[in-house]
């Protein structure tokens, strides 16, 4: 059995019904059959979870559903990422990257992918972890020497809380440092006027992108 045949779209609907168990069965099976753990990424768990965002949007899903779905999401990833990240050699890293979710925001799904592809594309990652206050973005890019800073947010509610990080970098240590802004919410006007800065919706992109160039000085993405 090879990636063609390879039964993506029950482990999609697995992580659907938060059922962490299954997902975790598929995705051993998956890397016993050497498939390409990206591609268990790509195609079984990131399929499930946009549709769980579409049933949320929707008031189809509440927040217990979808906890749920994301514990199950973690089963997967949790076996995933150290093949993902093995590839970083420690003494090649294109950049520092210092990532985490605005203050006030509790979600990091996105943002905890797009930290476990940067590093695969062979950046080390400081993250943050959740509601990560203005001056502990400051203090972490002065502590790290970071090129790229990421800030994740997707709660509208929190986006005032990104513009005080932004401009909390601006105006300290860490204004020489490259900036990007994602989650549901990075596309807000606030943000888009920010045109030195990019975002990207699906952060699962984040990683490729940082990788085409050196690390040093780079305008980042992140979600």
């Amino acid at each position: 059995m090879g990636d063609e045949t390879f039964d993506y779209p029950t482990m999609a609907r697995a992580l659907i019904l938060g059922d962490k168990d299954t997902v975790a069965r598929k995705t051993r099976e998956g890397l016993d059959l050497s498939l390409d753990p990206k591609a268990l990424i790509f195609k079984g768990l990131i399929p499930g979870m946009d549709v769980v965002g579409e049933k949320f949007r929707r008031n189809e899903y509440y927040v217990p559903q979808v906890l749920l779905s994301a514990r199950a999401m973690y089963a997967g990833l949790d076996l995933l990422k150290p093949l993902i990240t093995a590839a970083a050699a420690g003494a090649d890293y294109l950049g520092i990257v210092v990532i985490g979710t605005a203050q006030g925001d509790l979600h990091d799904i996105g943002k905890n992918l797009v930290a476990m592809m940067l590093e695969g594309a062979g950046f080390k990652v400081v993250n943050l972890g959740r509601d990560v206050a203005p001056e502990v973005f400051v203090d972490a890019v002065g502590e790290h020497s970071a090129n790229i800073v990421g800030i994740s947010a997707l709660m509208t509610t929190t986006m005032p809380a990104m513009k005080r990080t932004i401009d909390a970098l601006d105006q300290g240590r860490a204004s020489r440092a490259g900036q990007g802004h994602g989650g549901r919410r990075a596309g807000e006007p606030g943000v888009r006027r920010r045109d030195r800065r990019r975002w990207l919706r699906q952060g699962l992109h984040a990683g490729r992108r940082q990788g085409q160039g050196p690390g040093r000085g780079r305008r980042g993405v992140a979600s």
